[in-house]
């Protein structure tokens, strides 16, 4: 059917932060985008657009169906706001039909029973991160060179966040296809099984260990592979 993986969002524009809530909503949009588009409905269904944090549902349409899914989480702790959960909701906002709740989506106040959609918005866009950054900075500015040095390198600044955010975005959905790969084939294949020896092979490797062992036990008696 098709597969997305978060070490495909540097060819988007987003080249750190690969593991994050915001990352894992990209991963997801790309994913939805990709499948839509090999079924030819991608422009049927273009999902929300615009993300801002709140709940969403593809509605169908007058001509065909939306596609739908199902979210298998394996063995990932379902906890509120687990990044599968960030998956999930880019994976709805491009389009895929998914039935869910919004209760495990970052920013669900359990008190209130509700969704706090800025909140939301917040992680889809890297915010948390953001603020993670300036809290970092102010404090420990030894500990922000060592953990953010990738996004120092890159220029990439707390205030950044949201505008490169918003460019990956856009760019998977200009392009959702799979790049092919330009890495070469090995030459060899790397081989993790003995091989396999021939008859004569077995044959000889025994007369060599039975001889060893007439040896060690000081009988003068020799064997011959063709006994």
């Amino acid at each position: 059917m098709a597969a997305a993986y978060s070490h495909e969002l540097p060819r988007y524009g987003l080249e750190v932060g690969l593991t994050n809530y915001a990352a894992a909503y990209c991963t997801g949009l790309l994913l939805a985008r990709r499948v839509l588009k090999n079924r030819d409905l991608d422009e049927e269904y273009e999902g929300n657009v615009e993300a801002t944090g709140e709940d969403f549902s593809v509605e169908p349409s007058d001509e065909r169906r939306p596609f739908r899914a199902l979210l298998d989480v394996g063995l990932i702790r379902t906890t509120t706001g687990n990044r599968v959960f960030g998956a999930l909701k880019g994976a709805l906002d491009g389009g895929l039909d998914i039935p869910h709740s919004d209760k495990r989506f970052a920013g669900f106040k359990k008190d209130e029973k509700s969704l706090d959609a800025e909140i939301h918005r917040k992680y889809i866009f890297g915010g948390h991160v953001a603020d993670y950054m300036r809290s970092l900075a102010d404090e420990e500015p030894e500990k922000f060179q060592t953990h953010f040095s990738e996004y120092i390198k890159r220029g990439i600044s707390a205030d950044d966040m949201e505008a490169v955010y918003k460019k990956v975005h856009a760019a998977i959905r200009a392009d959702p296809t799979m790049a092919k790969s330009t890495k070469a084939p090995p030459k060899t294949h790397k081989r993790y099984n003995p091989k396999k020896l021939t008859y004569e092979q077995r044959k000889a490797s025994l007369v060599e260990r039975l001889n060893a062992l007439n040896n060690s036990a000081g009988i003068d008696f020799t064997m011959v592979s063709d006994l």
